[in-house]
């Protein structure tokens, strides 16, 4: 028999150690245990109990649950009650069990006691599947029907749980649902309010069916709002504010996309948000669900802008929570009318200075969401200001935010220049890399503001305390346009006068070069500066060089070798640095956006700036968010491959994007043949930067199947993180000037294409369709070479099916990780109309699986048809065998 469960509860208590405690609870298992198995009726039911407050504790009570199908099949309602809770404290939907209950709660939905009907519907509201949802739909309908309020109530909101579990349910249940609307009770009348929300948000043709009832529903609320005091239903001095909320969210769902509907509650909305009281919580929570319904209906503006000035109301309150969810709501509403949440623009810029975190980070949110060109300037000086004693944790977020605004609503470049030096001095080293390389590009295209600029930072960097971005930018502006600052040319009306000596422009650059709390990256910087200076400032050049040569022993590898490479430049190849070291070409915006919208660089940077100006005369800014190109998310798709086989590709370390495209071109909107033109000029890119003699570029594809990557000249990147460790300086004489080359040319230059001669298809191995389309038919020829049984060779044939000629045409393909790929140019870019086999191209494929996986490759391709873009995918599985 055991223990009483008062007794059990009292020993468990007064354990005082975790063993003890299970100790004790093991030893009453075990007789729980023996009692089912005895299976002891007259004691069944306390046992169960016993079993519950187990369970609670957390230990295993799976041994019990057919005990509790017991009780509910017994007759009395006590052993009823303590069954069904059990049915639902110890079991869930998951259990397999549960399908023996279905009669027994058929049965007790059907019972004379209103009570027993009760624990049913709890129950099966509870705890239901979606087999017992369909098997006992009928009878919870006709429960909805009921003339009594308690069984309609219960009935109304086990009914949320199957219109969940079996939406297509819904049409049962609408119209027993629409009656609930007019009840007298209550509680059934709450419950109904849920069910029918619950069926709109379901099902759109019970959405259309209770927008003919938003008169009952507006009757209702509006009964709410203007009635005396119910001390029934009171909370804090407000009439049934859970009803009411209740209410404003199934409206909310009536009124949007509706505006007839809309109309037909705006004069109750509008008495809501004027007749609850702000002071109380629960009248926050009413005007809260209110602002929001405004917000999702199709109000008029002056509804709306009630609505916002509630919420501006909620922000000079002292309670965080409602400061924040005003703030949360006016993020997402800021854009149907932003005039109206401008007027609270000085309490939400308060809001930014706050102490709690959450409320800061929204606020800012919201501030980025309200500045324009016609404000950015009152926002950003703001914000500046408040960067100055803002939290560590928030200055990073800050200073990117505070970046993304004046690059993106800058009107013009000299204030974009003058607010990111600003931001560089207060912010420091929370200034990323993505915003020092966008303002370098602005630098670089501004070529009447450059002296300016170059000035500007050395005024600014005789204060400087450490700043990495300050002083990144300030050695590389002096490093190339630093006879501006000696010269003092291009000086802008009004600009104070400013003398500097050589020496002293020297000095800004030797002061970041042996500070202690720089960077090896910086480092670099100044010493590619100095590298130029030593042409630009002829008079210390023997101090140039003494500087350079200290860093010979560094134990940074990068900088060694700079300082290496530099002073034999200095020394030993004199007649070359006029030309090595002219001023850096002008970095091409348009490419520069491009590259980093494509992620080349592994990484998504910022955008640089455009180099035009909109119609309003404003300067066209990044806004220092990448973003995922769609151009890019097509190719991983197609790259989206299984098989996870290690690469034996011998430039593995490489782009891994590049290596799976046979190092071809990544952006989709370019022909083949760009990267034909770069693989042919690859190996003597360097020699043609350096105005070197070197070998006659080849007429066809180089012959090597991976070439390592060409570095580029002297921050041929902005931020001058590529080594010069590739230079050869061995011989030859300048034979003019230095080609002005795209400065990211390089990061493609690693699509070194094979040399394949055209062979003629092999007999033993058919010719396939590897894609057809409407329009457009590729066909695959094989050939092996005998000496490789790895690699075959494969004559692509393109086919235009239509009447319609493809222009701009670029196949690409990418293979699995135990593949090697590589693309010979496609011999046109233009596929004429109704031509067969019109334009053909090589593919050469090593497979270091050969015999035991078989090739496969997916496709895609793109052109132009009638003016339009054309994009089609595909993966070819139809090899033939042996391959």
């Amino acid at each position: 028999m055991g223990s009483r469960l008062r007794d059990m509860i009292r020993s468990i208590r007064a354990c005082k150690t975790a063993a003890e405690e299970r100790s004790v609870v093991a030893k009453e298992c075990a007789l729980l245990r023996n009692a089912f198995k005895d299976n002891d009726q007259d004691y069944r039911h306390r046992n169960v109990a016993k079993l519950m407050f187990i369970h609670m504790l957390g230990y295993p009570t799976h041994f019990g649950q057919m005990e509790c199908i017991k009780l509910i099949a017994a007759g009395s309602f006590p052993e009823k009650r303590i069954g069904y809770l059990g049915l639902m404290l110890l079991l869930d939907e998951r259990q397999e069990v549960l399908m023996l209950v279905t009669n027994s709660l058929k049965n007790d939905l059907g019972h004379t006691n209103q009570f027993i009907v009760g624990l049913g519907l709890c129950a099966l509201g509870n705890i239901c599947t979606a087999e017992m949802a369909r098997d006992l739909a009928p009878e919870v309908e006709k429960l909805l029907q009921s003339n009594n309020s308690y069984i309609r109530k219960k009935a109304a909101l086990c009914s949320v749980r199957i219109v969940r579990k079996v939406p297509d349910l819904v049409e049962y249940l609408t119209v027993p649902a629409t009656g609930l609307l007019t009840d007298k009770h209550h509680g059934v009348l709450v419950a109904g309010v849920k069910l029918c929300t619950e069926l709109c948000q379901s099902n759109e043709l019970a959405l259309e069916h209770f927008r003919k009832h938003v008169s009952t529903m507006v009757r209702v609320l509006k009964n709410l709002v203007v009635s005396g005091y119910a001390p029934e239903y009171d909370v804090s001095g407000i009439t049934d504010p859970f009803l009411q909320i209740r209410l404003l969210r199934l409206l909310r769902l009536l009124g949007n996309g509706d505006a007839d509907v809309s109309d037909a509650m705006s004069d109750v909305l509008a008495q809501v948000a004027t007749n609850t009281e702000s002071n109380k919580n629960a009248g926050n929570a009413i005007l809260y669900e209110c602002v929001q319904t405004i917000m999702a209906v199709e109000a008029i503006g002056g509804l709306r802008v009630l609505a916002i000035n509630i919420l501006g109301r909620f922000l000079a309150n002292r309670d965080n929570n409602i400061r924040y969810v005003a703030l949360n709501t006016l993020v997402k509403v800021v854009s149907v009318d932003t005039q109206a949440v401008q007027r609270h623009r000085t309490t939400i810029v308060e809001c930014v200075k706050d102490s709690d975190i959450s409320i800061r980070r929204r606020a800012l949110e919201l501030v980025c969401a309200l500045v324009n060109e016609n404000n950015v300037k009152v926002l950003t000086k703001e914000l500046v200001e408040y960067l100055k004693v803002s939290d560590p944790d928030f200055k990073g977020d800050l200073t990117a935010r505070i970046a993304g605004l004046v690059q993106k609503f800058a009107p013009n470049k000299q204030w974009y220049i003058d607010q990111m030096i600003l931001l560089m001095v207060e912010a420091g080293k929370y200034v990323t890399n993505e915003v020092i390389r966008s303002l370098v590009v602005v630098i670089s295209n501004a070529n009447d503001l450059q002296g300016y600029v170059v000035r500007t930072l050395y005024r600014v960097f005789q204060a400087w305390d450490g700043q990495e971005s300050l002083g990144q930018v300030t050695v590389w502006c002096i490093g190339e346009y630093g006879e501006f600052l000696i010269n003092s040319a291009n000086e802008l009306e009004g600009e104070d006068p400013l003398t500097v000596a050589e020496s002293d422009a020297v000095d800004v650059v030797e002061s970041v070069l042996k500070d202690s709390r720089v960077t090896p990256t910086t480092v670099a910087f100044a010493l590619t500066a100095l590298l130029k200076l030593s042409t630009r400032l002829p008079t210390c050049a023997d101090r140039i060089k003494n500087l350079i040569l200290e860093h010979k022993g560094s134990l940074v590898l990068e900088l060694q070798q700079r300082a290496i490479e530099f002073g034999s430049i200095l020394t030993k190849h004199s007649e070359l640095k006029a030309t090595l070291l002219e001023r850096m070409p002008v970095l091409d915006e348009a490419t520069y956006s491009a590259k980093n919208e494509m992620g080349v660089d592994g990484q998504q940077t910022a955008a640089a700036v455009a180099s035009e100006s909109d119609a309003n005369g404003h300067l066209k800014q990044p806004n220092g968010i990448g973003k995922q190109p769609a151009a890019t998310a097509n190719l991983m798709d197609l790259l989206s491959f299984t098989d996870e086989q290690p690469s034996t590709s011998s430039n593995s370390s490489g782009n891994a994007l590049l290596d799976l495209l046979g190092n071809g071109p990544l952006d989709g909107s370019n022909s083949l043949t760009s990267s034909a033109k770069h693989s042919a000029g690859g190996a003597d890119m360097l020699l043609d930067l350096l105005s070197l003699d070197g070998p006659a570029p080849p007429t066809s594809a180089p012959t090597s199947t991976a070439a390592a990557p060409l570095a580029g000249l002297l921050d041929v990147d902005p931020l001058g993180n590529i080594p010069l460790g590739n230079l050869s300086l061995s011989g030859g004489t300048p034979k003019g000037p230095p080609a002005v080359v795209d400065p990211f040319a390089n990061l493609t230059s690693t699509a070194m294409l094979a040399s394949v001669p055209s062979p003629d298809p092999a007999p033993g191995f058919p010719t396939i369709v590897a894609m057809q389309t409407s329009g457009l038919k590729i066909s695959f020829d094989f050939t092996k070479p005998a000496d490789s049984p790895k690699t075959t060779i494969i004559k692509a044939f393109y086919s235009n099916l239509s009447s319609n000629p493809y222009t701009d045409f670029v196949f690409q393909a990418a293979v699995p990780k135990f593949m090697q790929l590589q693309l010979e140019p496609a011999t046109s870019g233009i596929l004429p109309a109704n031509s067969t086999n019109s334009v053909t191209q090589l593919i050469r494929l090593t497979n270091n699986m050969h015999g035991q996986k078989a090739l496969v490759m997916k496709l895609r391709v793109s052109y132009k048809a009638n003016g339009n873009n054309v994009l089609e995918q595909g993966q070819v599985n139809n090899f033939p065998a042996g391959l």
